[in-house]
Protein backbone atom coordinates (compact mmCIF):
# COMPACT_ATOMS: atom_id res chain seq x y z
CA UNK A 1 0.00 0.00 0.00
CA UNK A 2 1.42 3.75 -0.61
CA UNK A 3 1.39 6.31 1.33
CA UNK A 4 0.72 9.58 -0.03
CA UNK A 5 2.16 13.05 2.06
CA UNK A 6 0.56 16.10 1.40
CA UNK A 7 2.95 19.02 1.90
CA UNK A 8 1.39 22.55 2.27
CA UNK A 9 3.53 24.39 0.14
CA UNK A 10 1.63 27.72 0.82
CA UNK A 11 2.89 29.70 3.47
CA UNK A 12 -0.69 31.28 4.16
CA UNK A 13 -2.02 27.93 5.06
CA UNK A 14 0.26 27.12 7.25
CA UNK A 15 0.59 30.66 8.84
CA UNK A 16 -3.33 30.30 9.79
CA UNK A 17 -2.87 26.53 10.78
CA UNK A 18 -0.37 27.66 13.71
CA UNK A 19 -2.40 30.82 14.63
CA UNK A 20 -5.09 28.47 14.96
CA UNK A 21 -3.27 26.03 17.20
CA UNK A 22 -1.81 29.01 19.23
CA UNK A 23 -5.72 29.69 19.64
CA UNK A 24 -6.81 26.45 20.64
CA UNK A 25 -4.56 26.49 23.48
CA UNK A 26 -4.92 29.09 24.69
CA UNK A 27 -8.33 28.85 25.55
CA UNK A 28 -7.76 25.24 26.78
CA UNK A 29 -5.71 27.28 29.03
CA UNK A 30 -8.69 30.13 30.01
CA UNK A 31 -11.51 27.54 29.71
CA UNK A 32 -10.55 23.92 31.89
CA UNK A 33 -14.06 24.06 33.91
CA UNK A 34 -15.85 23.54 30.74
CA UNK A 35 -17.20 19.68 30.32
CA UNK A 36 -16.02 18.29 26.97
CA UNK A 37 -18.51 18.28 24.29
CA UNK A 38 -18.34 14.77 24.02
CA UNK A 39 -19.88 13.39 27.13
CA UNK A 40 -23.75 12.27 26.67
CA UNK A 41 -26.20 10.93 28.75
CA UNK A 42 -24.65 8.41 31.93
CA UNK A 43 -21.13 10.22 30.93
CA UNK A 44 -20.26 7.59 28.11
CA UNK A 45 -18.43 8.54 25.09
CA UNK A 46 -20.40 9.13 22.12
CA UNK A 47 -17.70 7.02 19.94
CA UNK A 48 -19.87 8.49 16.97
CA UNK A 49 -20.66 12.03 17.70
CA UNK A 50 -18.02 13.73 19.46
CA UNK A 51 -15.31 10.92 20.42
CA UNK A 52 -13.32 11.95 23.11
CA UNK A 53 -9.46 11.58 21.20
CA UNK A 54 -10.87 13.78 18.65
CA UNK A 55 -12.18 16.77 21.36
CA UNK A 56 -8.93 19.13 23.04
CA UNK A 57 -11.45 21.72 25.29
CA UNK A 58 -13.22 23.81 23.25
CA UNK A 59 -12.82 22.71 19.85
CA UNK A 60 -13.39 19.51 18.10
CA UNK A 61 -10.36 18.00 15.30
CA UNK A 62 -12.95 18.13 12.83
CA UNK A 63 -13.53 21.62 13.58
CA UNK A 64 -10.49 22.59 12.88
CA UNK A 65 -9.36 20.46 9.80
CA UNK A 66 -12.55 22.64 8.52
CA UNK A 67 -11.29 25.56 9.15
CA UNK A 68 -7.31 24.92 7.76
CA UNK A 69 -8.54 23.21 4.61
CA UNK A 70 -11.58 25.46 3.44
CA UNK A 71 -12.67 24.43 0.24
CA UNK A 72 -10.84 21.47 0.37
CA UNK A 73 -13.01 20.11 3.51
CA UNK A 74 -15.78 18.35 1.07
CA UNK A 75 -12.77 16.03 -0.70
CA UNK A 76 -11.58 14.95 3.26
CA UNK A 77 -15.42 13.80 4.17
CA UNK A 78 -15.65 11.97 1.11
CA UNK A 79 -12.10 10.62 1.93
CA UNK A 80 -13.83 9.75 5.35
CA UNK A 81 -17.07 8.23 3.82
CA UNK A 82 -14.84 6.22 2.00
CA UNK A 83 -12.38 4.95 4.52
CA UNK A 84 -15.59 3.66 7.00
CA UNK A 85 -17.53 1.88 4.01
CA UNK A 86 -14.56 0.25 3.14
CA UNK A 87 -13.39 -1.03 6.50
CA UNK A 88 -16.55 -1.97 8.94
CA UNK A 89 -16.68 -5.24 7.55
CA UNK A 90 -13.13 -6.12 8.94
CA UNK A 91 -13.26 -3.65 12.14
CA UNK A 92 -15.60 -2.25 13.64
CA UNK A 93 -19.23 -3.10 12.61
CA UNK A 94 -22.08 -0.98 12.59
CA UNK A 95 -19.74 1.72 14.81
CA UNK A 96 -17.96 2.42 11.60
CA UNK A 97 -21.10 2.29 9.11
CA UNK A 98 -22.38 4.97 11.52
CA UNK A 99 -19.45 6.91 11.15
CA UNK A 100 -19.84 6.80 7.19
CA UNK A 101 -23.26 8.57 7.44
CA UNK A 102 -22.12 10.92 10.05
CA UNK A 103 -19.55 12.67 7.45
CA UNK A 104 -22.13 11.72 4.83
CA UNK A 105 -24.67 13.79 6.51
CA UNK A 106 -22.05 16.91 7.53
CA UNK A 107 -20.96 16.79 3.61
CA UNK A 108 -25.27 16.85 2.69
CA UNK A 109 -25.38 20.12 5.19
CA UNK A 110 -22.80 21.64 3.65
CA UNK A 111 -24.05 21.05 -0.17
CA UNK A 112 -27.32 22.22 0.97
CA UNK A 113 -26.18 25.19 2.73
CA UNK A 114 -24.18 26.35 -0.14
CA UNK A 115 -27.02 25.78 -2.71
CA UNK A 116 -29.50 28.04 -0.80
CA UNK A 117 -26.75 30.59 -0.86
Amino acid sequence: MKLILVKINDMKYREMIRQRISEVYENMKNEENIPPKYLTGKGKADMVNHPPHYNNATIETIEAIESATGAGFEYYLQGNILKYLWRYRYKNGAEDLKKARWYLDRLINIKERNSNE
